[in-house]
C-alpha cells in the first residue's frame, strides 16, 4: 500500500492509474476505521477498482470543538486495516493543504440546499456544508472515479448524490449497505464511547427500525410507532421520521412504496444515528 501526504502527488497518482487503464475507486474516511469502512474497501475491490482511500479528520464538519478534540486518531491501526483490505493507496493530506486558511473561515463553501436543511442539518448547523465542501475537494483532486459511501449516513449520501448531479462531477456514487455488529448496533466510530449499559440502551435504535421495517403501513402510523418505541425506552430523541429517500421530504399518508426511516438519539451522552427501509401502504379508513 502506498502512502501519500500531499495533494500534487495524490492528483498525479490517480491520473497515472487512469492512464494505465485502471478505474479509481475512492473511499473517503476520517479514520478510526472499523468493519464498516472495510466493507467499502472490499466493495471497491470486488468491482475491480484501484482503491484510493483518504484519511482526513475534517474540522469544517464539526460544529462542536470538543467533538473534534475527542475524535479518535489511531493512525497505525487505520493503516493496518486499510492494507489488510486491499487499499492500493492511502492518502493522508495535511490540514494546511486541505484548508490553507484554517482556523479562519474558508471563503468558498459548497452547500446543498433542501436535503441538507433538516434532520442532521438542523441538529448540527454547518456540519453538512463542511461535509460537502470537503467531498467536493476530494472529487476535484481525485478526478473521475467511483466513490463509495455507507448508507448509515443516509442523508449525507443523498446530499453527495445531489451535489454530483448538480455540479456534473465525473463520479459514480455507490451506496453500500449498513454494517452492524452481531447485536444489531450500526457500526460507528462513536460506539467506543458507549459503556456496557449505554450500549444495551442503544440497541433500541436498531430494534425500532426492524419493527417498522416489518410493518407496511402509512407514513403517520410508521412515524408514530417509531417515535413511541424510542420514547418508551427513555432515549433522548433528536429526531425520528419517515422520509422520501431522494428528496428527504417527510413522507405523506397518500404515498406508497419505499421510504426511509431516520433516527438520531443521544445515548449516555453519545449521539447516534441509524436508518432503515420501510414500505408505505395506504390504510383502509
Amino acid at each position: 500500500m502506498q502512502l501519500i501526504h500531499d495533494v500534487a502527488r495524490w492528483r498525479a497518482y490517480c491520473e497515472d492509474q487512469r492512464a494505465n487503464g485502471e478505474r479509481v475507486g475512492l473511499v473517503a474516511t476520517m479514520g478510526a476505521l472499523h468493519a464498516g469502512h472495510a466493507a467499502l474497501f472490499d466493495a471497491a475491490k470486488v468491482r475491480g477498482d484501484h482503491v484510493v482511500a483518504t484519511l482526513f479528520v475534517n474540522p469544517r464538519q464539526f460544529n462542536d470543538a470538543n467533538d473534534l478534540t475527542r475524535y479518535p486518531r489511531p493512525r497505525d491501526e487505520d493503516r493496518a486495516l486499510a492494507s489488510a483490505h486491499g487499499v492500493d493507496c492511502l492518502v493522508e493530506p495535511s490540514l494546511e493543504e486541505m484548508w490553507p486558511d484554517y482556523p479562519n473561515a474558508t471563503a468558498t463553501t459548497v452547500s446543498v440546499r433542501g436535503i441538507g436543511e433538516n434532520y442532521e442539518g438542523a441538529s448540527r448547523p454547518g456540519h453538512f456544508d463542511g461535509v460537502t465542501s470537503v467531498v467536493a475537494k476530494l472529487f476535484t483532486i481525485t478526478g473521475p472515479c467511483r466513490a463509495y459511501f455507507g448508507e448509515k449516513d443516509f442523508q449525507q449520501l443523498a446530499m453527495v448524490r445531489q451535489m454530483v448531479r448538480d455540479l456534473s462531477f465525473d463520479v459514480d456514487v455507490v451506496g453500500c449497505p449498513i454494517v452492524r455488529d452481531d447485536d444489531g448496533l450500526a457500526l460507528s466510530s462513536r460506539n467506543v464511547r458507549l459503556g456496557p449499559v449505554g450500549r444495551q440502551r442503544a440497541l433500541v435504535l436498531s430494534s425500532a427500525l426492524r419493527d417498522v421495517g416489518s410493518l407496511p403501513a402509512n407514513a403517520s402510523t410508521l412515524r408514530s410507532r417509531l417515535r413511541a418505541t424510542l420514547v418508551d425506552a427513555q432515549l433522548d430523541v433528536v429526531y425520528a421520521d419517515v422520509v422520501n429517500p431522494v428528496t428527504f421530504e417527510p413522507s405523506r399518508d397518500d404515498e406508497i412504496g419505499e421510504a426511509r426511516a431516520l433516527i438520531a438519539a443521544n445515548v449516555d451522552g453519545v449521539r447516534l444515528i441509524d436508518n432503515g427501509t420501510v414500505t408505505l401502504e395506504r390504510e383502509e379508513r
